[in-house]
């Protein structure tokens, strides 16, 4: 799922049960984060490595009840919760239904639930089964469409076509729930960069979501991409922002552009804020501060 998000392991002392690896989003560090499963259900994308050796594993759903009675006992305050590992809306519905209504019985402050889905996963559960979890709290979905170009997401075997995620981000939207989507600047090197940047545009145009970020891939060590795969510059980087950001037609979203990969942080909102965005970066670009032979100056950790 989500190479560039925080990694945070959740120290407390609450009860909770964690296995490392623990990623949750950077908006979600203010959670108390419940790992229902271990590692992803898929974990064949080529540029993540988050839980790369990690079997997949979802937690008996009787451990996770009592495991909420006992950690509201302690944290009857919390507010906001997110579910973990990757793609929790692949998990049957049946099993979630009750873990929700577990926490909304035993967090009576309880505001929002969020976690991490796929489209293909958000897509296989009904529109019906979707507004109960709504009306139970559910509020974020956090989702990877990577790429809007369909030759880019099969090169990193992402097993997703934009064409689902779209489908999955309209459905999920119209049940009230709000989507927060990712892409990657760099995931399509220097051969596939403009038609990766044009692509993901037109995507997102058709999702028209509540949250729309942009990350920068990293390639870490151990990570082998596609064949002929080259990392962009620094300058380059900034360059297939523009891009994104020149295609982009949406009613009315949240931008970010602010994450440690990203070499000069953005935020915005759309569309009042295009035109905005794209002198400043043109201007950027015209500067000499921006290295046109490697990717930069790289984040200590992601």
């Amino acid at each position: 799922m989500r190479l560039f998000f925080i990694c945070m392991l959740f120290n407390s002392d609450t009860p909770l049960k964690y296995k490392e690896p623990l990623f949750r989003p950077p908006s979600e560090a203010d959670s108390l984060v419940l790992q229902i499963s271990y590692g992803c259900p898929h974990n064949k994308c080529l540029f993540c490595p988050m839980y790369k050796g990690v079997r997949h594993e979802i937690r008996p759903l009787t451990d996770i009840l009592s495991e909420i009675d006992k950690v509201s006992l302690k944290r009857i305050e919390t507010s906001r919760i997110f579910l973990a590992d990757a793609d929790v809306m692949d998990i049957e519905f049946s099993y979630l239904k009750s873990v929700f209504e577990k926490l909304n019985s035993c967090f009576p402050n309880l505001s929002r639930i969020s976690m991490y889905a796929n489209g293909s996963s958000i897509n296989n559960k009904s529109a019906e089964e979707l507004t109960v979890l709504k009306n139970l709290k559910l509020h974020t979905l956090y989702m990877g469409l990577e790429s809007g170009d369909e030759k880019l997401l099969q090169l990193v075997k992402k097993d997703e076509t934009a064409d689902n995620m779209i489908k999955a981000v309209i459905k999920t939207q119209h049940s009230g729930i709000r989507m927060c989507v990712f892409a990657l600047l760099g995931l399509g090197g220097k051969k596939y960069s403009e038609q990766h940047a044009i692509n993901t545009a037109i995507a997102v145009n058709k999702m028209n979501p509540k949250f729309f970020a942009v990350l920068r891939f990293i390639k870490v060590p151990g990570l082998r991409m596609y064949e002929g795969y080259e990392t962009i510059t620094e300058y380059d980087s900034i360059q297939e922002l523009y891009r994104i950001i020149e295609h982009l037609e949406l009613s009315s979203t949240v931008f970010r552009a602010d994450h440690t990969s990203i070499p000069i942080p953005i935020s915005a909102r759309f569309p009042k804020d295009k035109q905005t965005l794209l002198t400043y970066l043109s201007t950027l670009l015209k500067s000499s501060s921006l290295d046109k032979k490697s990717a930069g100056i790289l984040p200590d950790s992601l």
